[in-house]
């Protein structure tokens, strides 16, 4: 079983979550639906730096008390402004060192926090636990397996503010009734100064694939509005995008936005850099709904041409999709996603974007 502890695992309880695919926002709101707290700068006060005492039971769920403890640095910046963010977090302690990434992403529809967790020696990102803050407290909920049974698991905010805070992670299995404590952990602000952020360097083959990505850049982008007909109309679009490194270029995370007349797109995209199969590992996020793609794009680069493939639900039908970069240089960059229908003899382009260096 993967690490459960730390931010986040697993699905909420009870509540089923689609896939999301590069498509533009729709933002408006069912009629007659009853008004909900807007949630989305429930995490502004953990922006910056903090350093965390860990602790872990060894053994969850077979009634030992022996426990583990961790001290860790972590830092958490803002994206969306404030509608969603992304942490990195390094601890070190008896169990060995953890380095580790979190992405929360807020819906504006569901008024929900879904919380994605990645380990730098695994890296793959979890399905989401999701929940939200209430009167100061914040608790997210998943379903998972732990040594081949079924059990819940909470995690749960409290005291949070601007200078301190606490979470717990905790473990049912009897349906909730009952909730044992396995990961406890308190958080102290850090100033600049003593922020020690600064993940272990890896210089296996292609994980600096990204770095001509790093910085800001203007967009133009063409969108197929139905990519899965025969139709032949597209859309054109305006606006920027950003890179920033994460793991010391063995991960990072994109903001995309882009607007013509009447249209908008605002989107998240995190790469994972796997050093076992030197392979990245591609989600996307649309800010209208807030949730990561269920399955990411994997691919790699070779003699500057970067090809990345998945098997994704569109429109409710099952298709190859297929992105691929070209025309790299230090302040260009083409970018192009196809579908197959046929399992991928032919690709139909339906996302063509160019990229100038601002």
């Amino acid at each position: 079983m993967r690490i459960i502890a730390l931010w986040s695992v697993g699905i909420l309880i009870g509540v089923m979550l689609g896939g999301s695919s590069i498509t533009s926002q729709t933002n408006a709101p069912s009629s007659g639906a009853p008004e909900q707290r807007d949630g989305q700068h429930d995490w502004d006060t953990f922006f910056g730096t903090w350093k965390m005492h860990l602790k872990r039971r060894l053994r969850p769920l077979t009634g030992s008390n022996e426990w583990q403890e961790f001290e860790s640095h972590d830092t958490t910046r803002k994206i969306w402004n404030g509608r969603a963010n992304l942490d990195e977090l390094e601890a070190d302690g008896p169990g060995g060192h953890i380095e580790g990434l979190t992405v929360r992403l807020y819906n504006p529809r569901s008024h929900q926090w879904s919380i994605y967790w990645a380990n730098a020696s695994a890296p793959a990102l979890d399905i989401p636990t999701i929940g939200e803050f209430k009167n100061g407290r914040g608790e997210f909920y998943d379903q998972e397996t732990f040594h081949d049974r079924s059990i819940f698991v909470r995690y749960v905010w409290t005291n949070v503010t601007d200078k301190s805070g606490d979470f717990e992670q905790s473990f049912s299995d009897d349906g909730g009734k009952t909730w044992e404590p396995n990961w406890i952990t308190t958080m102290e602000r850090e100033t600049p100064s003593q922020a020690q952020i600064a993940p272990n360097p890896d210089h296996r083959d292609g994980q600096h694939d990204f770095d001509f990505e790093f910085g800001r850049w203007k967009v133009h982008l063409k969108r197929l509005v139905h990519p899965l007909s025969d139709s032949k109309q597209w859309k054109e679009y305006d606006g920027t995008c950003a890179v920033s490194t994460v793991w010391n270029g063995r991960a990072n995370f994109l903001e995309f936005e882009a607007a013509n007349a009447s249209d908008r797109i605002e989107g998240l995209s995190v790469r994972l850099f796997d050093p076992h199969t030197h392979q990245w590992s591609i989600w996307w996020a649309n800010a209208a709904d807030g949730v990561l793609d269920r399955v990411p794009t994997v691919g790699s680069f070779e003699s500057g041409r970067g090809e990345f493939f998945s098997f994704q639900p569109i429109e409710g039908r099952w298709v190859q999709v297929r992105f691929v970069f070209t025309g790299i240089s230090a302040s260009t960059m083409h970018g192009e996603q196809s579908y197959s229908l046929d399992g991928g003899k032919t690709w139909k382009p339906n996302w063509i974007e160019d990229l100038t260096r601002e």
